[in-house]
């Protein structure tokens, strides 16, 4: 049985370590969208496999609505990612992810964010 705790566990050492090298560089108080190229540059860079900003279609009651979620990330066709740049991280944001995870059917996901002084980061599993 594969310990759910280390799901995709290099998977997600590397994509920290990218989040790492962007918050070092740029420090905070940038907007997400220069957190998000700047990222964007660290996954090619490292190899990281990604699709940016990708639809995840939301079902109810069979029928797929025309609203779509946008995550900023999916790295490994298996982890969500959801930049933030604020103050710190908030129940709404957790919220958002996980709304982000359950309708993608992902089971892994991180929040990020690079408003702090130092880099903030969640990890969730579903």
């Amino acid at each position: 049985m594969v310990d759910s705790n280390y799901l995709f566990k290099d998977e997600c050492y590397k994509i920290i370590g990218c989040c790492m090298d962007v918050h070092s560089n740029l420090g905070c108080g940038f907007l997400e969208s220069v957190y998000q190229e700047a990222l964007e540059l660290e996954f090619i860079r490292n190899f990281v496999p990604y699709e940016m900003e990708t639809p995840i279609d939301i079902h109810y009651k069979g029928v797929v609505l025309d609203k779509k979620y946008y995550s900023d990330f999916i790295c490994y066709n298996d982890i969500i990612l959801e930049l933030k740049a604020v103050k710190s991280i908030e129940d709404i944001h957790v919220a958002q992810l996980m709304n982000y995870l359950k309708a993608s059917g992902k089971k892994v996901g991180y929040l990020i964010n690079f408003g702090s002084v130092s880099l903030q980061y969640k990890r969730f599993i579903i």
